[in-house]
């Protein structure tokens, strides 16, 4: 019986993809509670489509894919917030017209090529068969997203709560905005090849979003959300052995899981509240 249990992590394909998990975990669930907090969930789903034309490109010019999906990822997220700032249309609109003009270049380009690479491996990720370059670059990169936010953890959320408040309080307030932008695009790039562009969103919306069901100050929902993040990459890619299914889709369905359970909960605690009033 333990035989069986421990069988995953005999292969070495299960464990460079567990190890993947480990450390994309951390940056995505840091990210995630900032993204929330801002209201910018859909800001990480543009970027995360939007970074397919730079992966394209990066392809046709011989340029490392990393490159090309950031370049695109940080021209798509700066585009996005000055357009948002300097129109009268509202940022989700932006954000719209802005990600679906990328997604559809990138298809346009990809199918406009011959090429080795295949689409459903960066669209959805291809955890069983990352390798020690995949690797490296999720941990340069998380360590690096990791370590910028929690120290600056207390100027962004100001930021995200009251943007004129860290303006008086002689905040760099765009320095503070385009600099989460441009951590968002390195995160969706160190998260390209375990869970590829779609599903990432995953990754930078439900941790945050569950742990802002389940806490009350920041700081906690922080850790929760990095625990929670944890429990589903890792429990979502044990479990897809045993199913013979995709890790990256698994992961998602064990988040969507716990959102509704944390939903239910914080709801259950809503109603016995207000029955002992």
């Amino acid at each position: 019986m333990i035989d069986q249990l421990l069988l995953p992590f005999q292969f070495a394909f299960m464990q460079n993809a567990f190890l993947i998990a480990v450390l994309v975990a951390v940056p995505t669930a840091l990210l995630s509670c900032f993204l929330v907090l801002k209201g910018w969930a859909l800001m990480g789903d543009a970027v995360s489509h939007a970074v397919l034309p730079g992966i394209v490109l990066a392809y046709i010019l011989g340029f490392p894919l990393i490159l090309g999906a950031f370049a695109a990822g940080l021209f798509t997220a700066v585009a996005t917030g000055y357009l948002a700032q300097n129109s009268r249309v509202k940022q989700d609109t932006v954000m719209g017209v802005v990600f679906s003009g990328m997604f559809g270049l990138g298809i346009v380009l990809y199918t406009s090529i011959t090429s080795d690479a295949h689409l459903d491996h960066i669209l959805f990720g291809n955890m069983l068969g990352v390798g020690p370059e995949d690797l490296w670059t999720a941990g340069l990169i998380g360590l690096a997203v990791s370590a910028l936010l929690l120290v600056k953890w207390k100027d962004l959320m100001l930021h995200a709560f009251d943007p004129a408040q860290a303006r008086v309080s002689g905040l760099a307030v765009g320095l503070l905005h385009y600099g989460l932008l441009t951590v968002l695009s390195l995160t969706i790039v160190a998260t390209m090849s375990a869970t590829g562009l779609i599903l990432a969103v995953a990754l930078l919306i439900a941790p945050g979003a569950i742990a802002f069901l389940l806490t009350r100050s920041f700081g906690r929902m922080l850790a929760v959300s990095v625990a929670v993040c944890l429990v589903s990459m890792l429990g979502g890619v044990y479990a897809s052995f045993f199913l013979d299914s995709a890790p990256a889709p698994t992961v998602v369905l064990v988040l969507t899981g716990l959102f509704i359970a944390a939903f239910l909960r914080r709801t259950w605690r809503q109603r016995r509240i207000t029955a002992a009033v």
